[in-house]
């Protein structure tokens, strides 16, 4: 893996975890608050989204097509929110995670494929 591809990918995993905190912590932590209490803190968690997340985009677009950038995107999603509906959220692991895991090795393979 290139150096372009390694940062991205490191840039767009970290950006991530704030973007699924942004948009599904306050499921957790303001469910008893008015949403737009959750709205103004999830607005200010996808700022440091942002900042992680068009820099990696930029750094990323060098080497790698749209397309593939937003299918590494996906991949890093479902890697980051796996653990987080598990491990955060305390709901059980279900065997659909690996199947939606198969079908993103299958959207990389096809994306990524020469």
């Amino acid at each position: 893996m290139t150096t372009i591809i390694l940062k991205t990918t490191v840039l767009l995993a970290l950006s991530n975890v704030f973007m699924t905190f942004a948009w599904y912590g306050h499921l957790k932590n303001m469910n008893n608050k008015a949403w737009y209490f959750a709205a103004l803190a999830s607005w200010g968690i996808a700022l440091f989204e942002y900042l992680i997340q068009v820099p990696a985009n930029r750094i990323g677009a060098a080497e790698l097509t749209l397309p593939q950038l937003k299918i590494l995107q996906e991949v890093i999603t479902l890697s980051v929110f796996v653990p987080f509906v598990v491990f955060y959220m305390d709901q059980p692991i279900k065997l659909d995670y690996l199947y939606a895991g198969i079908c993103l090795m299958g959207a990389v393979y096809f994306i990524f494929r020469a």
